[in-house]
């Protein structure tokens, strides 16, 4: 808990632990006699430098998400959250999926709520840190992506109609606290959605514009308030941060908190596995979206991936230049300067955070491979791509994004046992105001 704790006072933060993490142990200086075990250059040094937790910067804050850091939707947030009413059969709520029991995904192939989706549960802690949202960043902002699957089909099923009732119901109180006057809605269960069955769609286009607007705008907040609570998760100190502290200030005895074989596989990371390439910063992550070749689910029908999502993020009605949006046009770099005719997004996908990555099988976007073993074993084949063109290189002529990762089986377990290193608590810091 002191390693914890020595976090939260560094961000400055109020902490609660949510999820159990690695027992913190001392640091010792060790023997300045004897030599130390892990030699590492300086530009080596350097790299784990710039992954170490402690430099991660504070999350950024949304334009788009006036009510981001207001305590009262942190709260109203959480309820949401874990309120199975926001679902057609009232039995489903966000964290049926994001179990805090599990690092906040389901650890499922693939997603489950009222249906069976088709990708695979993300997990939501630091996600604040993103400029896209989902596998495909189809979203640009943590609330918009809250919404998404309270309206789909095979998540929560329900419509917006249903739910802005449903806040005026429930929550009245606490809407009213947060966003100010809740706006007049209609009168009696509706069923209405632009985006929903042929039945939702036609009582939406019945309403009049106003009426729209209100609901439009009550739903919005919906999600303005998950997502104030979502931004509360943050990673807690692993292993793997311990030991580099301890390296970059000279400290021998930092290197008992890694085995000889996870240093092993920490050497594969940052160089011959060329993980680091994209898995990396504090987040072991670019945040950028890549095509590696992933097979499918359904041969018949590959993902086009990002490639599909551009103009899905573009047209959202919820975007950071939407109506229902807090920000100024000025404010939405990403989205005005979004980059929409590159083919190297065709079947490409968001690189997943690595932090935490050994407690969340099945891996890649659609639960394809059961084990680290696994993934690792593709990256190494580097089959050519269902659809669009793979970054892995194959070794043939001509290929010149990466070299061909070639790794010995004791590399490949060296690494797999490094990523067990990255494990750590899952912490929900509450902001002051």
């Amino acid at each position: 808990m002191r390693t914890e704790k020595m976090l939260a006072a560094t961000l400055g933060i109020a902490l609660l632990v949510i999820a159990p993490g690695v027992s913190g142990l001392a640091f010792g200086t060790g023997n300045p006699a004897t030599p130390p075990r892990d030699q590492w250059s300086a530009t080596e040094l350097g790299v784990l430098a710039s992954l170490r937790l402690s430099q991660l910067p504070p999350t950024p804050s949304d334009p788009s998400n006036a009510f981001e850091a207001s305590a009262t939707a942190i709260d109203l947030g959480r309820r949401l959250f874990h309120d199975t009413r926001l679902s057609q059969n009232q039995a489903v709520s966000c964290a049926s999926c994001h179990d805090a029991q599990k690092q906040f995904q389901d650890g499922l192939p693939v997603g489950k709520g009222v249906g069976t989706g088709a990708r695979r549960t993300m997990p939501i802690v630091g996600s604040g840190h993103s400029p896209w949202l989902f596998w495909d960043g189809r979203k640009d902002s943590l609330w918009a992506q809250a919404l998404g699957p309270l309206e789909d089909a095979a998540e929560h099923g329900g419509n917006r109609t249903r739910y802005a009732q449903l806040m005026q119901t429930h929550y009245p109180t606490a809407y009213e606290k947060t966003f100010g006057k809740m706006p007049a809605l209609p009168a009696g269960p509706v069923d209405a959605s632009p985006t929903g069955t042929p039945t939702e769609k036609a009582a939406w286009k019945a309403m009049d514009a106003g009426t729209q607007q209100n609901v439009n705008r009550v739903f919005a907040n919906l999600g303005k308030a998950i997502a104030a609570f979502e931004k509360t998760l943050a990673h807690g100190e692993t292993r793997f941060d311990q030991y580099v502290e301890g390296m970059v200030r000279g400290d021998r005895g930092a290197q008992q908190f890694l085995s000889p074989q996870e240093v092993d596989g920490l050497r594969v990371f940052i160089g011959k596995g060329q993980c680091v390439t994209c898995h990396n910063g504090p987040l072991f992550t670019d945040q950028s979206f890549h095509n590696t070749g992933v097979p499918p689910r359904d041969a018949g029908k590959p993902d086009p991936g990002r490639a599909a999502a551009i103009a899905k993020v573009q047209s959202d009605e919820f975007n950071c230049l939407g109506a229902f949006s807090d920000a100024k046009a000025s404010q939405c770099q990403e989205l005005r300067f979004l980059t929409t005719d590159d083919p190297s997004l065709v079947g490409a996908f968001k690189t997943p955070s690595l932090r935490d990555v050994a407690l969340r099988p099945p891996f890649m976007h659609a639960g394809q491979f059961a084990s680290l073993e696994e993934v690792i074993a593709h990256y190494v084949r580097a089959p050519a791509a269902a659809v669009g063109h793979t970054e892995l290189a194959h070794g043939a002529p001509g290929h010149t994004e990466r070299k061909p990762i070639r790794l010995s089986d004791h590399e490949i377990k060296a690494l797999v046992a490094f990523m067990g290193s990255l494990s750590g608590p899952v912490l929900e810091v509450a902001a002051r105001k």
